[in-house]
């Protein structure tokens, strides 16, 4: 079978009904776990594509199963479901190996596109397409040359470190450690970031108040959007 397929881990049997049914009518395959044990077991013998986890399992947390995943050499792509207000779970998740989260309660729209953008991400990892393209935004990772609605955009040296980063991970999260380790190392500070994140932002979207670009995951990071 083509269909792609997703492991469903959360303990609450009616929540798991939900996403297999509404998973399914939109041609993804849905294998499920209801424990952390579960989630390994089932990430090992079922060859998902993508997991979705939530993080309060009954036998262990979902940090616990991303840690154990990455440890052992998984790459397979996953989509946390983490409450509203859990900014630092969010954090450790993405910065532990987590592709995305999605915020309960949450649309199924958007959750079928979070986990075709971490699909995606996760096929095109063995080598970033050299022309990006979203909206009016087109970025030359080649040329190093960037376009916003026909018309060429010129960044400073570090602007495009941050834009190329970004792109280079294009649809997922990147916290505002991961990127000042990759960029500044121990030098950086997140206020200086958002001052970095304003300029791109000034040259990039048609309305840097309301970005349509580079978006804000709040007490998170930024996400660079993709079609």
């Amino acid at each position: 079978m083509n269909d792609p397929c997703v492991l469903v881990v959360d303990d609450e049997p009616a929540i798991r009904r939900l996403l297999r049914t509404s998973l399914t009518a939109q041609s993804w395959r849905v294998v499920e776990a209801a424990d952390g044990a579960g989630a390994l077991k089932r990430a090992a013998d079922s060859d998902p594509d993508v997991m979705l986890l939530d993080m309060g399992l009954p036998d262990r947390d979902g940090l616990e199963v991303i840690r154990l995943l990455r440890n052992g050499g998984s790459t397979l792509p996953i989509v946390v479901l983490s409450v509203r207000d859990d900014e630092r779970g969010k954090v450790a998740a993405l910065e532990l190996g987590a592709d995305d989260y999605v915020t309960k309660p949450f649309g199924m729209a958007e959750l079928a596109a979070r986990l075709r953008t971490a699909l995606r991400h996760a096929l095109q990892s063995e080598g970033t397409p050299p022309v990006f393209a979203s909206g009016d935004l087109s970025v030359d990772l080649v040329r190093r040359r960037i376009m916003r609605g026909g018309e060429e955009v010129h960044l400073s040296p570090r602007e495009w470190d941050i834009l190329r980063l970004l792109v280079n991970h294009a649809g997922r999260v990147l916290t505002h450690r991961h990127i000042l380790g990759q960029l500044w190392g121990a030098g950086g500070d997140v206020q200086q970031l958002r001052v970095y994140i304003r300029q791109i932002r000034q040259k990039l979207e048609q309305d840097p108040e309301r970005p349509a670009h580079i978006v804000t995951e709040t007490g998170v990071g930024y996400r660079l959007v993709s079609d």
